[in-house]
């Protein structure tokens, strides 16, 4: 998984997770996997997320990845924690810099022209439109995409299980990101593997 466009065809949806209790960790990411979902990302939301991480990394199949990434701190401790791509909610030049010095694969948010901008100066072509309700949902990343033809989209944000495929539909995106395979609360490894394997046959064109 050594570039983003790799680690964004794993699956049409990338789970976006807050885990409170790092016991929680490795039955979440076992299901997860076992649905067919392999993309893992685990938001720096919580005191636990690196120890998830490092937790997560051990499940055979499973690529885990930081998200809420938002300073070059945020990446080094990511990284060393094991997780083998970073998704931010923005884009800024100190952390881009990083990420790409890194090497690591990286999925920087953008929500306007000006943010994509940025990151084309950067060489950067993948992006997650973030928050991807809030920004305008689908007619402003359509919009974005015919001006931006050479970027491709990861929309994350208010986006639910029922919805996904149409955001899917469109050309430029290669896959979501949501917060519904997981919901709070004690997890449930059988159901969130069935909520995974509905996830994983999400409708994609063949074309991507």
């Amino acid at each position: 998984m050594n570039t983003v466009d790799a680690v964004m065809k794993l699956a049409p949806v990338i789970p976006v997770l807050v885990i409170d209790d790092v016991a929680n960790a490795r039955p979440i990411a076992e299901a997860l996997v076992a649905g067919g979902v392999r993309a893992l990302e685990v938001t720096l939301r919580t005191p636990v997320a690196l120890d998830v991480i490092r937790e997560m990394a051990k499940v055979e199949g499973a690529v885990v990845g930081a998200g809420t990434v938002l300073n070059e701190r945020d990446l080094e401790v990511s990284v060393k924690a094991g997780a083998r791509f970073i998704v931010s909610p923005g884009l800024t030049e100190p952390l881009g810099k990083a990420a790409i010095t890194s090497g690591i694969p990286f999925l920087p948010g953008i929500a306007t022209a000006a943010d994509i901008m940025r990151g084309l100066d950067m060489g950067l072509s993948r992006f997650k439109f973030f928050p991807a309700m809030a920004a305008g949902g689908i007619p402003a990343l359509k919009a974005l995409a015919a001006a931006f033809h050479q970027c491709r989209f990861c929309p994350t944000g208010g986006i639910t299980q029922a919805t996904a495929p149409d955001w899917l539909a469109l050309d430029a995106v290669l896959c979501v990101g949501g917060s519904w395979l997981v919901p709070k609360g004690t997890p449930d490894p059988a159901t969130i593997a069935t909520t995974a394997r509905d996830a994983a046959h999400l409708g994609v064109s063949a074309s991507r």
